[in-house]
C-alpha cells in the first residue's frame, strides 16, 4: 500500500468529523435512487515480515500493548515492533531465544512471554525470567484474579503473592484459554473443551456440545456467549449448552478453524487455514484471504491495537488489517492520484504497469497490453463524465489527450482506416506478443484446434516517423471500447472544433469497414483474427456462428454512431441494409438465446458499450423501442452481476435510476490495493465449484465481493475461481468510471 495512504487518512479523519450520517433517498418501491456520500471504514493491509529467517516468520501468538508495540512469539523466539517502526527486534538474549508459543499483555501493561525454556515478564523496560512455572508454556490467560500460564505440565496462576500451581485435571494439549470472569477458565484442547473451576473441571467433548473435540481457540462475544473454534467450525455455547454452530454454509472458509478473538467493536474474528472471517453483531460476515490481505492464509492468532486495527499471526510473518474513515469522493482522489502517477504512459495511454518485483509497487515500470485501446477508451469515458459532472477543466484537457491517442492509433498505421491495438516507444526492447514465425507443423496444429486461427508473424511494426512501434491484428472489442469513448467525448466534452475531428475520425474508421465488407483488414490485406462483422462470415460461415448475434449488434452501433455524428445518409442506408437484407436486427434479437458453449463474460461489456449508442442515437420510434426492450431484458439477466458499470450504463442509456445499492456496495468494498494478487477460491470450503455462467470456465457458485476478487477488469469473469498474478498493478479506471457515471447521473451526491 502506498505510504501516501497513511497521510491521506489523517486528512480524512478531520473531514470525517464534519460529516453526518446520510441515508440513500428512496424512489418508487423503496429502491434507493440517490446516495448521499457518507464516510465508511476503508480497510487496507500492511505486511510486517520478521526478516528473512523462515523460523522467525512462523508467528504463533501476538499481543499489542497500550503503547501499540506489537509482540510476536515465533519459532525462533520473541520479537517486538514499536508503533513508530517497521523493524522487529529480539526481546530475549540470544542464549534464551528459541521456540516461543505465547505472548499476552496483563492489566498492568506487563507483557508475558511463554517460551521453550520458561516464562518471562517484560515490565518497566526490563525482562524478568520467572522461576516458575515449568516450561514450555503454550498459553496465557489474563483474569481478574491474576495471570494464568498453561502448558503440557500443568496450569499456574500468578498473583501478587507469587505462583500457585492449580490442580485441574486437564488434557496436556492446551491450545487456548479464556477467563469465565468468575474465577474459572475455559480451556481449549485437542481432546475437547474444559471448564475448570476451583473445585471441578467439566469436560465437554460430545457432539451434543461441540462440532468436534479438536478445539483451537475460545473467546466470549459481546453477549457473553462462548465461541469455541476448531475442527469443523465454531460452536457457540450459552450456559454450557450448544446454542448454534458456524460451519461452511455460514461462511467459515475452511474446515480447520485455528483461533477466535473478539474485536473492540464486538465483531468476532475467526481465524482459519484459509483466511479470517469476521462476524459482526448485526449478523453479517466478511472474509479476508489471499496475499492481498494476509502474508499467508493460515491465521494462527489475532490481536487488536487501541485503534481497533487487527494484527494477525501467520507462518510468513505478521499481517495488519487496518482501517480508516473515508468517503467515495476521497477514495476517488486516492485512485486518481495512483492513476496519474503510475498508469498513464506516453503519449496518453491508460493501462496497467508491470512490477519488476511482484507485489512491490515501488518497482513499477510502464507496460503494454493487448487492449490498451479499449481501456483508454474507458479512461476517456471516465474523463468525459468527470467533466460533465464537475465541470473540471483538467478533465476536459485529459479527455482531449485520450481522444488524440486513440486517433493516433489509426494515424500511426499509415493506412486509410486501419488502427492499431496499442503503441510503445520505438526504444522499447520488451513487448508482449512479440513477432514470431510459424513452422508448417505449428500452423497445422493451430488450424486443427481452431480453423479461424490467423497466423500473425509480424505483429509489431515501426511507424513511418520512427517514433513508435505499433501492434496490429486489432480485435472487435477494441473498436467497441473506442466507439463508446468517441460518443461520450462528442456529446459531453467536445466543442465544435473537436466535434469536427470526431466526425472525421469516426467516418474514416467506418468507411474503412464498409470498403472491406465490414471487416477490419490489416496491412496484410486480410481481416484480423477477431474483427469480423461481414454478413458473408456472420451469416454464412458456420465457424462464425458464435459471434453472429454479438457482432451484428456491434456493427449496427458503429453505423448508427457514424450517422449520428456526421449526418451523412450513406451510414443510415448501410445500417438499414444490414437490418432489412442481412437480418442483423434479427441476429441481435437472439443475443439472449446465445448457446452456452459460446457465452463469454467479455460479451457482456461489449454489449454495455454499444447499447447507449443504439438507444440514444436512434430516432426511429420502433427501432428505439426494440433496443430499449432488448436492454431492459438484458439488465434483468445482469442484475446478479452486481456490476456498477453495467448498472450505470443501463441508467445512462435508459434514463432510469436502478441497482444503486449494488453499485455503491461495490464502490465501497473495493480495496485500495491494485496489485493483481492471485486469488484462488478453490481453497475455500464455503463455496462450490461451478460452471455457471460461463460453461467452459472454472467459477464459484457465489459472486465474490470486490474485496476478495482479483483486481477488477470488467471484461473478466467476476465469478472466476482462480485469477491474478502479482507482477502487474491494474489501473483504477474500473472504479473511477462507474463512480463518475454515478456522479453525472446524480445518483451519487
Amino acid at each position: 500500500m502506498d505510504s501516501k495512504w497513511t497521510h491521506l487518512l489523517a486528512a480524512v479523519a478531520l473531514t470525517t468529523a464534519l460529516l453526518g450520517a446520510c441515508r440513500p433517498e428512496d424512489g418508487r418501491d423503496g429502491e434507493a435512487v440517490i446516495y448521499q456520500d457518507v464516510s465508511f471504514w476503508q480497510e487496507y493491509h500492511e505486511a510486517y515480515p520478521l526478516g528473512t529467517n523462515p523460523e522467525a516468520n512462523q508467528v504463533r501468538s501476538l499481543t499489542v500493548d497500550p503503547q501499540n508495540t506489537v509482540w510476536a512469539a515465533t519459532a525462533a523466539g520473541v520479537f517486538r515492533k514499536k508503533a513508530d517502526s517497521n523493524q522487529w527486534e529480539p526481546v530475549l538474549d540470544a542464549t534464551d531465544q528459541g521456540p516461543a508459543f505465547a505472548v499476552e499483555v496483563d492489566a498492568e501493561s506487563a507483557v508475558w512471554l511463554g517460551t521453550w525454556n520458561g516464562v518471562y515478564r517484560f515490565k518497566a523496560g526490563k525482562v524478568e525470567r520467572m522461576t516458575s512455572p515449568t516450561a514450555p508454556i503454550s498459553a496465557f490467560c489474563v483474569a481478574q484474579e491474576g495471570v494464568y500460564a498453561l502448558g503440557p505440565h500443568g496450569v499456574w496462576l500468578h498473583t501478587k503473592a507469587g505462583w500457585e500451581q492449580k490442580q485441574y485435571k486437564l488434557a496436556r494439549s492446551i491450545r487456548d484459554a479464556v477467563s469465565d470472569q468468575q474465577g474459572g477458565l475455559w480451556v481449549a484442547t485437542d481432546v475437547g473443551l474444559y471448564h475448570a473451576r476451583a473445585d471441578s473441571a467439566e469436560h465437554l467433548v460430545s457432539t451434543r456440545h461441540l462440532i468436534s473435540a479438536y478445539i483451537k481457540g475460545v473467546a466470549f462475544d459481546g453477549e457473553q456467549k462462548l465461541w469455541a473454534g476448531g475442527l469443523g467450525g465454531v460452536t457457540v455455547l450459552n450456559q454450557n449448552q450448544k446454542q448454534r454452530t458456524l460451519r461452511q454454509a455460514d461462511g467459515i472458509p475452511s474446515n480447520f478453524v485455528t483461533c477466535v478473538e473478539r474485536s473492540p467493536d464486538s465483531t468476532m474474528w475467526v481465524g482459519t487455514e484459509v483466511g479470517v472471517v469476521r462476524y459482526r453483531p448485526d449478523g453479517s460476515h466478511s472474509l479476508r484471504f489471499s496475499r492481498r490481505w494476509l502474508l499467508d492464509d493460515r491465521v494462527n492468532d489475532i490481536a487488536f491495537d487501541a485503534e481497533g486495527n487487527a494484527w494477525l499471526a501467520t507462518p510468513q510473518g505478521v499481517s495488519a488489517i487496518k482501517k480508516g474513515k473515508m468517503n467515495l469522493a476521497q477514495k476517488n482522489d486516492y485512485f486518481y492520484d495512483v492513476l496519474m502517477r503510475r498508469h498513464i504512459r506516453e503519449p496518453w495511454i491508460a493501462g496497467q504497469c508491470k512490477l519488476k518485483t511482484p507485489g512491490d509497487t515501488t518497482t513499477w515500470a510502464p507496460d503494454d497490453d493487448d487492449n490498451d485501446g479499449e481501456y483508454t477508451g474507458n479512461y476517456l469515458a471516465m474523463e468525459c463524465f468527470r467533466y460533465a459532472a464537475a465541470g473540471s477543466a483538467d478533465a476536459r484537457e485529459k479527455a482531449a489527450k485520450a481522444f488524440r491517442f486513440l486517433k493516433l492509433l489509426q494515424e500511426v498505421t499509415d493506412t486509410d482506416g486501419f488502427f492499431a491495438r496499442t503503441i510503445v516507444p520505438a526504444s522499447w526492447t520488451e513487448v508482449h506478443d512479440g513477432n514470431r514465425q510459424f513452422t508448417a507443423r505449428q500452423l497445422a496444429d493451430e488450424l486443427v484446434k481452431e480453423p479461424r486461427f490467423k497466423p500473425v508473424e509480424v505483429r509489431w511494426r515501426k511507424s513511418k516517423d520512427g517514433h513508435w512501434l505499433w501492434k496490429g491484428d486489432t480485435s472487435s472489442d477494441e473498436l467497441c471500447g473506442h466507439m463508446i469513448g468517441y460518443y461520450l467525448y462528442y456529446e459531453l466534452v467536445a466543442d465544435e472544433a473537436e466535434k469536427k475531428l470526431v466526425r472525421q475520425h469516426v467516418a474514416r474508421l467506418v468507411d474503412y469497414l464498409i470498403r472491406h465488407n465490414y471487416n477490419l483488414v490489416d496491412t496484410d490485406g486480410k481481416p484480423t483474427r477477431w474483427a469480423v462483422w461481414s454478413p458473408d462470415q456472420l451469416n454464412h460461415d458456420p465457424e462464425w456462428m458464435p459471434d453472429r448475434n454479438q457482432n451484428s449488434m456491434e456493427m449496427l452501433a458503429f453505423l448508427k454512431l457514424a450517422h449520428h455524428v456526421t449526418g451523412q445518409p450513406k451510414y443510415e442506408k448501410e445500417y438499414r441494409r444490414l437490418i432489412d437484407q442481412e437480418h442483423y436486427l434479427d441476429n441481435m434479437a437472439k443475443v439472449p438465446e446465445q448457446n452456452p458453449a459460446w457465452f463469454i463474460y467479455f460479451d457482456v461489456m461489449l454489449q454495455a458499450y454499444v447499447y447507449p449508442i443504439l438507444i440514444r442515437c436512434e430516432k426511429d420510434p420502433k427501432l428505439r423501442d426494440f433496443y430499449e426492450k432488448h436492454m431492459d431484458a438484458w439488465m434483468e439477466r445482469r442484475k446478479g452481476d452486481q456490476n456498477p458499470l453495467v448498472n450505470f450504463f443501463y441508467c445512462f442509456a435508459r434514463n432510469k435510476k436502478a441497482e444503486l445499492a449494488a453499485s455503491v456496495d461495490f464502490l465501497v468494498d473495493t480495496p485500495l490495493d491494485l496489485v493483481n494478487w492471485s486469488i484462488d477460491h478453490t481453497k475455500r470450503d464455503d463455496v462450490q465449484i461451478s460452471r455457471n455462467p460461463v460453461l467452459d470456465e472454472l467459477q464459484i457458485n457465489a459472486l465474490p465481493p470486490a474485496s476478495i476478487r482479483t483486481v477488477v477488469r470488467w471484461d473478466k469473469n467476476p465469478w472466476a475461481a482462480i485469477n491474478g498474478h502479482p507482477d502487474i498493478e491494474r489501473e483504477p479506471v474500473f472504479w473511477l468510471l462507474p463512480y463518475w457515471m454515478g456522479r453525472y447521473l446524480k445518483m451519487i451526491e
